[in-house]
């Protein structure tokens, strides 16, 4: 079977690396999945999970707060702006940040406050929604 080489990397290092079956992200536009021999593709990142399945068919989990995806035929290289594995993500801190960012955002009266709120409460809501899917993995 094909397999396809996975590079997770941010600016603390290399999160993970290995041979995937498959990969999955998400981009600007929606989640893409990413099989081996894909069609070359580059494009901006979401805060959201990237799971990836290795060739046992086990699955790894990571959260990203944005960033940059690159697709080449035999390669997947995510450039995370922040990245955590699964195991590293906090229910109650992931919760206090979505509550904290929402109350922020009650109070904002400038644009440029108001972008950068809207901004953290979309990441604050991607990391609590991670937190959730894997509780349910566990």
């Amino acid at each position: 079977m094909a397999t396809i080489r996975v590079d997770i990397v941010s600016a603390e290092g290399e999160i993970y690396s290995g041979d995937a079956n498959m990969v999955y992200a998400p981009a600007r536009m929606g989640e893409v999945g990413i099989a081996p021999r894909h069609a070359p593709l580059l494009t901006a990142l979401k805060p959201g999970e990237v799971r990836v399945e290795d060739t046992e068919g086990k699955e790894h989990f990571f959260y990203i707060t944005g960033g940059m995806l690159e697709i080449q035929p035999h390669l997947v290289t995510v450039l995370a702006d922040t990245a955590l594995r699964g195991e590293q993500l906090d229910e109650a801190a992931a919760l206090a940040a979505k509550q904290a960012a929402e109350e922020a955002l009650k109070g904002i009266s400038d644009k440029t406050d108001l972008a950068k709120a809207q901004a953290e409460l979309v990441e604050a809501q991607a990391r609590y929604r991670a937190t959730q899917k894997l509780k349910g993995q566990r």
